[in-house]
Formats: C-alpha cells, sequence, structure tokens
C-alpha cells in the first residue's frame, strides 16, 4: 500500500461541504443493471463491477428482494433522456429540478444513494452524459472509475485530489490507495454506516494491516 493516505486523508473522503463525516458501504449484494449501451460495453461494465465486489470480498447477486435491480447505471446522449425513463422520478424526488441542476452545471455524471433502516447502501444511480470529454474515456477505464465509486459512500469532491484509476505497467488500474481503502471498508468487523468520525482511524488501521 501507498503511505500517502493518511487518517485525515480519508476522513476528507468521507466528510462532505457542510464539515459532517458520513461513511456507508453496501449491506446487500450487488444487482446491477445497464442501460443505453451495446452488448460489448455491457460486459465491459459488469465486468469492472464483478472484479471490484470480489476485490471489496462483498458479494453480488440476480435479483434483489425488494427492487429487483439496486444499481442501476445509465448512459446517455442528453439529460433530457432521463425524464423519459418510465418511473424514475419515483426514485428520484425532484427529478425535473435535478435535471435543470445537470443542464445548469453542464455536468457529464451524477450518482444518487438509497439507504436502508441501518444506514447501509440499498440502492445507487449512475448516470453518464456521454459528452466528448467521457466519450473519450475507454470503455474499460470508464466502469472501473464508476465500480469505484459506488462501491462507498464518498464525499462530493471525494476525487478532486486522488483520482480513483492510475497507470501500473502501461494499464489502467484502480488507484492503490483506494483499492486498499475499499477492501478495509468491508472489513465485516466494521460497521456498514457510521457518523463517527473516529471511524477514518478504524480504516486507516485495517489498510496498514492489509499492507503488513
Amino acid at each position: 500500500m501507498s503511505e500517502t493516505m493518511t487518517p485525515d486523508e480519508i476522513d476528507a473522503m468521507f466528510t462532505g461541504p457542510d464539515g459532517a463525516f458520513g461513511f456507508a458501504r453496501w449491506g446487500r449484494p450487488i444487482v446491477p443493471v445497464v442501460f443505453g449501451v451495446e452488448d460489448d460495453t455491457l460486459r465491459v461494465v459488469k465486468g469492472a463491477i464483478e472484479a471490484m465486489v470480489a476485490m471489496a470480498g462483498h458479494k453480488m447477486a440476480e435479483t434483489d428482494p425488494e427492487l429487483g435491480a439496486n444499481l442501476m447505471i445509465f448512459f446517455l446522449r442528453d439529460w433530457d433522456e432521463l425524464g423519459q425513463v418510465p418511473g424514475l422520478d419515483r426514485l428520484l424526488p425532484d427529478l425535473d429540478g435535478l435535471l435543470e441542476r445537470l443542464r445548469g452545471a453542464d455536468a457529464n455524471q451524477y450518482r444518487a444513494f438509497r439507504f436502508d433502516d441501518a444506514g447501509a447502501i440499498q440502492a445507487a444511480f449512475v448516470f453518464l452524459r456521454m459528452d466528448a470529454h467521457l466519450g473519450a474515456v475507454p470503455a474499460q477505464d470508464l466502469a472501473l472509475g464508476q465500480a469505484a465509486q459506488v462501491m462507498l459512500s464518498w464525499a462530493d469532491g471525494a476525487f478532486a485530489a486522488r483520482a480513483p484509476l492510475a497507470r501500473a505497467g502501461g494499464h489502467t488500474v484502480l488507484n492503490p490507495d483506494l483499492a486498499a481503502l475499499i477492501r478495509a471498508a468491508y472489513d465485516p468487523a466494521l460497521p456498514v454506516a457510521t457518523r463517527e468520525r473516529a471511524h477514518a482511524l478504524r480504516l486507516y488501521a485495517r489498510m496498514q494491516a492489509g499492507a503488513g
């Protein structure tokens, strides 16, 4: 493991703009469904999710008993397409307001989470507007980065200073620090969700143990 990730840096990954700490991991097996891509890209995206889940020591399933699929990934050409998805307004409150904000910010991606009664991730929604920037990213790199970003309830701006991907041996890989952090986060001895800042120290200790 790289020695560069400190407890304070881990803390920052889960601290929002309001200064509140909030950590959550998936509390149930992940069941992904992908919309808006060809079969070849679909296989790449699902393969990246499977690899990420296996690395974390988590599980996948064929179906979620409540939702059917609990990780929904949408590839879009324009944000207006979201307004045409049946039933999406029931999953995302104030969908019209959200679309207006995304258009106004010229955003090319957005993630939303739902949480269960224990605070664990219950469902995640990923929306990717394939503008010139995202369209230039190789499908495997895009899929790997997105898979990493839905494994935990990262704070807004968590990846501003630490990109989720890195280059190693001419290949794109998950940033080793983030890989170690995700593995630590899924340690079954740790809570599935917490708002205690001390959790950053617990994660740091698990990362150090895993590197030993």
